[in-house]
């Protein structure tokens, strides 16, 4: 395993309180960066993402992907998505997040960002599927974005700059107390995607 002298060790929480949000730094090189970057956006079997608003589905220009261990059903915006198999390129970067996290996960969703238009509203990932206060391990590969967090209760925000080849895991109460969410910057001309590692569970 490839890693940059950017790894933060000990990671940084960045939330202040009610969560843990485990910001790692770099942690693959610009090199293995580039090549996951690459690859995922030519080989990755993208389709627009969609969710059924006020009972109208709408297509978004960003991209998804769900892929998994199994072939789990993920529901979410009211749109179920059917898993693929794991690719070896996906296989290697789930090995290496769990390898610096000590988390373990059976799938991955990943959204590809093509330029600073697109982004995702306010949401926390807290779905039935998912296994409850279970880690979600983010990898961020090519432009660099700001990653919002906001306090359900008192509503304070904060925001971190998520870098290219970038580890942040969420992890505990976090989606209990906080929404997230990547906003829009008319700055941005390049593409980004972001792996979302997850715990699906089955009862």
């Amino acid at each position: 395993m490839n890693l940059f002298s950017q790894l933060l060790d000990p990671p940084i929480n960045i939330l202040p309180q009610d969560g843990e949000a485990n910001y790692h730094g770099i942690v693959l090189d610009t090199e293995d960066a580039d090549y996951f970057l690459a690859y995922l956006i030519k080989h990755i079997a993208w389709q627009n993402d969609a969710a059924i608003i006020f009972d109208k589905k709408v297509i978004t220009k960003r991209k998804v992907a769900w892929y998994a261990s199994q072939a789990f059903d993920y529901t979410y915006s009211k749109i179920t998505r059917n898993a693929l198999p794991w690719t070896p390129e996906l296989l290697d970067l789930k090995h290496r997040v769990e390898a610096i996290s000590g988390e373990t996960f059976n799938s991955c969703l990943l959204n590809l960002y093509h330029n600073g238009d697109e982004g995702m509203a306010w949401h926390s990932d807290s779905e039935k599927q998912l296994k409850r206060n279970g880690a979600i391990a983010s990898v961020s590969l090519g432009a660099e974005r700001r990653f919002m967090f906001q306090h359900k209760t008192t509503k304070a925000t904060l925001a971190s700059v998520l870098q290219h080849g970038s580890l942040l895991v969420m992890k505990g109460v976090t989606q209990t107390h906080w929404l997230h969410r990547l906003p829009p910057s008319k700055k941005i001309h390049s593409a980004r995607i972001n792996l979302t590692f997850r715990t699906i569970t089955t009862t």
